[in-house]
């Protein structure tokens, strides 16, 4: 079996991000594992707010990041990459997904996730199914777990 050496790996987008730590963690995986991340904003931080450069430290300078003014910016200078919601509201588990070369991995806030208009927009929604008794995972980890299933099926196979 060959591995597809075209394929970079699913972009990590993040909705309006209000944690510092959590953005820095997302920006560290991806420096680590050849990702783009794409920040929507605004951000409810500083990018040199010193709990976003203590995470991140010197990963920031491996990464490739893009920021958007707005959701609508975002889609428009992506429109061949299909984006999929990560959200808790979601049937079906990234598990059962069949993940594409330019897919883009879509986090909303910690606060508040997506607001219900983007939610209604983005056809493609998966989850991490997670014990009835808890509410959600931190978006770094979701992240890490979500973009390493992505790898998974469209470059180590």
């Amino acid at each position: 079996m060959t591995q597809k050496t075209s394929y970079t790996g699913p972009k990590i987008a993040l909705y309006q991000p209000d944690i510092p730590q959590n953005t820095a963690a997302i920006i560290r995986l991806a420096a680590c594992l050849n990702l783009k991340v794409h920040i929507i904003e605004p951000c409810g931080f500083n990018l040199d707010d010193p709990r976003f450069k203590r995470v991140a430290m010197d990963y920031i300078k491996l990464s490739k990041i893009t920021r958007y003014r707005n959701f609508e910016s975002f889609k428009k200078k992506n429109p061949k990459s299909r984006i999929i919601l990560m959200t808790t509201k979601a049937k079906k588990s990234y598990l059962a997904f069949k993940f594409k070369d330019k897919d883009i991995l879509l986090f909303g806030r910690e606060s508040s996730g997506v607001p219900d208009k983007i939610q209604k927009e983005i056809k493609d929604k998966i989850k991490i199914k997670l014990n009835k008794k808890a509410r959600s995972l931190n978006v770094a980890m979701a992240a890490a777990i979500v973009s390493s299933e992505a790898l998974r099926q469209n470059y180590c196979l």
